[in-house]
């Protein structure tokens, strides 16, 4: 019998190929389009990071050092309302664009 050898096998190279979704967009400004905007009770808010953590464009900032802790980048925020509903202490509430209140 013949001592059959193994064939060396090829080893996978990782390499990076571009598709058509991989492609990097700018972002557009969409806080035009918001007709309510989230508003928040500071005194109520626990600084947990709900809301941050559900806002699907990810705009929300929590600063546990500051009294008020919850911050939105207005220029993306779409008023959705998500944060508003996925709030534990329901603190956040939705108030029309444009309003003082």
């Amino acid at each position: 019998m013949q001592n059959q050898q193994e064939k060396p096998t090829k080893k996978l190279q990782k390499c990076s190929v571009l598709g058509p979704v991989a492609a990097i967009f700018a972002s557009a400004n969409t806080g035009s389009w918001r007709l309510e905007r989230p508003e928040v009770d500071f005194d109520q808010c626990i600084k947990c990071g709900t809301c941050a953590r559900y806002c699907p464009p990810d705009i929300i900032t929590i600063d546990k050092t500051k009294k008020e802790c919850v911050s939105f980048d207005w220029n993306y925020c779409k008023g959705c309302g998500i944060c508003a509903n996925e709030c534990p202490k329901k603190c956040i509430k939705m108030v029309p664009e444009g309003s003082e209140a």
